[in-house]
């Protein structure tokens, strides 16, 4: 008995030291986990199944989408196991910087103000800003921001899409929304006329509600931005040169052909659910 006592005693120290010993962090060495809301089609979004390539949230479900995609190839070219993180919008840099996901990688834009919080990644894609309207309404027909005087017009809280309906003259500004399917609800029942998207995300709202348009500008008759606004990046804690580093390598061999496939495919991929 005091033999058997002795051994487990010796082996618990062994476990004890062995974990001590452990460098911090370790268990999560090969893991990159991103966040992104998995709620913004076709850059990312929320589903049952693993169909399409879709992975696991943490918390539950799956997610699909170009971020997904772009996520896994950074995964694989770093090395490291993709484990996608569900977040709100406006709490992604704030986990991103208390260590809770290593990357952001959720359609947003390297805007100068963000840049003082975080580290922004070279391009994985670029797009044009348009407005979503309804087809029956009247501004399915406007061709430049002038149209759109008098129009009641949001975006997204926290987001640049909410600071340039500014360059909209005349215009009734709303209050900033949470999410897009609350704009596409509030658009739908005639509480917005319209909201500010980037071109994919407009597309990816008529897919599911035939019923609303989107009204892109010729040059001169849009929105003023620079490149930054209208370029989609990949978010890293502030001092993480490696993994910046490792993302803007692994970036570079992704061409544009191939990015704008995976566009199309997370276009066609979503899910279509019509309210």
């Amino acid at each position: 008995m005091k033999k058997t006592l002795a051994s487990a005693l010796v082996l618990a120290l062994a476990l004890s030291f062995a974990a001590c010993g452990a460098p911090e962090g370790s268990a999560d060495k090969q893991v990159l986990r991103v966040g992104m809301e998995c709620n913004y089609a076709p850059f990312n979004w929320t589903q049952l199944d693993d169909s399409n390539g879709a992975v696991p949230i943490s918390s539950g479900g799956y997610a699909g989408g170009y971020d997904v995609e772009i996520a896994k190839r950074l995964a694989d070219a770093l090395g490291r196991e993709l484990v996608i993180v569900k977040t709100e919008w406006e709490g992604l840099i704030p986990a991103l910087n208390s260590g809770k996901i290593d990357a952001i990688i959720a359609g947003m834009s390297p805007t100068a103000e963000r840049a003082e919080s975080v580290d922004f990644s070279d391009p994985y894609y670029e797009s044009e800003l348009v407005i979503v309207v309804r087809k029956d309404g009247p501004y399915a027909s406007a061709t430049s921001l002038a149209d759109f005087s008098g129009a009641k017009i949001t975006a997204q809280l926290s987001t640049f899409h909410y600071t340039v309906i500014d360059q909209i003259p005349g215009v009734e500004k709303q209050t900033a929304m949470e999410t897009f399917p609350a704009m596409i609800v509030a658009l739908k029942s005639g509480k917005i006329d319209g909201y500010i998207s980037e071109r994919p995300g407009a597309v990816s709202a008529m897919a599911s509600n035939p019923e609303l348009t989107y009204v892109e500008f010729s040059e001169g008759n849009g929105f003023v931005t620079s490149k930054e606004d209208v370029a989609i990046s990949v978010a890293v804690k502030k001092g993480s040169a490696e993994l910046l580093a490792g993302i803007n390598e692994a970036l570079k061999s992704i061409s544009q052909e191939e990015r704008e496939s995976l566009m199309q495919a997370a276009l066609d991929n979503q899910p279509v659910t019509e309210e």
